[in-house]
């Protein structure tokens, strides 16, 4: 790639909003989500999540449940471990752990507020990810 003509290297932050932060906090605190500020009662909260992280704003008005669908994939170490956590901390995954055609272990969940989490992980087409 040519970074002269790509001049964004990569996305930091993405932030999602939010009708109800003590239920999103604790939605992502059950999946391993790393707090790093704000909290329940907070306006704004922090997750780390690898070296970006994933914000969660608090809308008064309720816009969010009038926004537009979007997806945010996480790569995980483990898909099928991070399956079984959400499974434990009874959330209810969308789909099972599937392999693409294009090379990525995943599965999909929604969050408190509806948005669309995929959790991921690439591998070799050729090689069985289970066996990671």
């Amino acid at each position: 790639m040519d970074r002269e003509r790509e001049p964004v290297e990569k996305i930091s932050a993405v932030t999602l909003l939010t009708v109800d932060m003590a239920g999103a906090v604790a939605f992502y605190r059950a999946l391993g989500f790393h707090l790093l500020y704000g909290g329940a009662e907070a306006p704004f909260t922090s997750f780390r999540v690898g070296d970006g992280y994933l914000n969660l704003q608090l809308d008064s008005v309720e816009r969010a449940r009038k926004a537009p669908w979007g997806r945010v994939v996480f790569w995980v170490d483990d898909v099928d471990a991070m399956f079984r956590r959400a499974l434990a901390a009874d959330l209810r995954p969308e789909t099972s752990p599937t392999d693409a055609s294009w090379g990525e272990r995943y599965f999909h969940l929604r969050d408190t507020d509806g948005h669309e989490l995929s959790f991921a992980r690439p591998f070799t087409p050729d090689t069985d990810e289970r066996d990671r």
